[in-house]
């Protein structure tokens, strides 16, 4: 699982109990410690632990951009200052939950101790003021289902944006002249999200695939015999060689580039090169967490890595064509590959086949996914205007095919068809076992791309998120 680690700033207004906000704050300490939250306190900032002017603000943003916080957790614990809430977020520019618990019943007396609701509709509207935006957990007590809910939602957004902002891919080769649907603004990548490419030419992998085999010969040969215990091999021991020896290489240049992803130019020239197809290779890096994909679609590796972060790295993607409809469901289609589902998404045994229909060479892997509900995604642009197609599909049965493959039945195909082919969108699809809707709807607002559904599912997300 991705770790990820958020700064608590539990806050009151000196109106209101000082002894009851520092009570509830410690409910809530207890809370995230029980859920086995990452986060880092303010208690050594001032005697009661809590925020509530401009000189905590400024000793609480030093120690939390010192430890690199990836969100911060603003808890009204009384009607809270809205001010510093305001000012501290500002300073951090990370995601920011808000959220307060329910107040108790008045006294007999009719006084009360917090406010805390009232605190909250005052904290949201400064935060808009100051333009920073902010995720909601409605007013509720601490031990809610949807406080719990809430929290570790956000624990994923947080990674989801951790990941986006962090992101340098490597570009394996140019993008093949045919595939002009995967063009994509290099410069426009850097200046709007800060993702970055690191381009190397395919003589250099070549050159790379060369020294791991002089100098990494034994990670070469822990490659080749994780195939050979996991997978049906049909190809000869050189050719296998070279497999392991291209997922070596490739692994390594990452590491070389700084990179958390990688794009391929897969046709056809790294085949004249080295004789094999790439798939398995890619296949296997997709089950460590590098998501590495063809025919250099940088649009389709940040897909991958916003749905994979959106499950705080428990589930591993797939990454398909959306290929061709179900000869008999109106509304099953076919998701199919060469080889870059992750390995760890076979239901069959995977077979490493002499060839693919589609190529005469060895590399590419065979299986069929696991069936299960599965979340898609696609992250692309056209014009300047970037948004994340997304929505849920089931698995079907279907006719076999070659490569990795997978039948998913849609609530309406049509909508699906049309948004691809009206774009911004194109038919290079992530998808992992898991509904994370919610998670990168959420995610979207701090990253400066439109949510966007294939089906009309937004109010119920948005139900979904406000605890309903």
């Amino acid at each position: 699982m991705d770790k990820v680690r958020i700064g608590f700033a539990p806050t009151r207004r000196n109106l209101f109990s000082a002894d009851a906000a520092i009570e509830y704050a410690n409910l809530t300490r207890e809370k995230m410690d029980e859920l086995g939250i990452e986060y880092v306190d303010i208690l050594d900032i001032n005697e009661d632990g809590l925020l509530y002017d401009d000189e905590g603000v400024e000793k609480i943003a030093e120690k939390f951009k010192a430890a690199k916080i990836d969100g911060l957790f603003l808890a009204n614990e009384n009607f809270g200052t809205e001010y510093a809430c305001a000012r501290l977020a500002k300073k951090l520019d990370v995601p920011v939950l808000l959220w307060g618990p329910k107040d108790e019943t008045p006294a007999l007396d009719g006084s009360r101790l917090r406010d805390t609701q009232c605190g909250l509709f005052a904290i949201g509207k400064v935060l808009r003021r100051f333009k920073v935006p902010f995720t909601y957990i409605k007013n509720s007590d601490i031990d809610s289902p949807e406080f719990a809910r809430g929290l570790l939602d956000f624990i994923k957004v947080c990674n989801v944006v951790k990941t986006f902002k962090a992101t340098r891919i490597l570009q394996v080769g140019p993008r093949p002249f045919d595939f002009w649907s995967v063009i994509c603004n290099e410069g426009e990548l850097l200046e709007r999200f800060n993702i970055s490419l690191s381009p190397v030419p395919l003589q250099e992998l070549v050159k790379e695939i060369d020294r791991v085999k002089e100098n990494r010969a034994q990670e070469v040969a822990g490659v080749i015999d994780y195939f050979h215990k996991n997978t049906e091999v049909q190809i000869s021991d050189r050719d296998l060689e070279m497999i392991a020896a291209l997922k070596v290489a490739l692994q390594s240049l990452c590491e070389q580039y700084g990179c958390n992803a990688g794009v391929l130019q897969c046709w056809t020239a790294l085949q004249d090169e080295i004789g094999i197809l790439p798939y398995a290779s890619l296949s296997l890096l997709q089950d460590e967490g590098i998501p590495f994909v063809c025919e250099t679609d940088v649009h389709g590796a940040i897909s991958e890595l916003l749905i994979e972060a959106a499950s705080l790295g428990e589930h591993r993607a797939i990454f398909a064509d959306v290929n061709c409809r179900h000869p008999e469901n109106e509304n099953g289609e076919l998701l199919q590959h060469l080889g870059v589902f992750a390995y760890s998404t076979a239901e069959t045994k995977p077979i490493l086949p002499q060839r693919h229909f589609v190529f005469d060479y060895p590399g590419s892997v065979a299986f069929k996914a696991i069936d299960d509900e599965y979340t898609l995604c696609r992250f692309d642009g056209d014009n300047g205007e970037y948004s994340l197609l997304m929505g849920t599909a089931k698995s079907i049965e279907g006719p076999y095919n070659q490569g990795t493959y997978l039948y998913l039945e849609f609530e309406n195909l049509n909508r699906l068809e049309f948004k691809l082919v009206e774009g911004p969108y194109i038919h290079h699809v992530a998808a992992v076992r898991k509904n994370v809707v919610p998670i990168l709807y959420e995610a979207c607002k701090y990253l400066g791309i439109t949510p966007d559904f294939y089906d009309p599912i937004e109010e119920d997300v948005q139900a979904y998120l406000r605890g309903e």
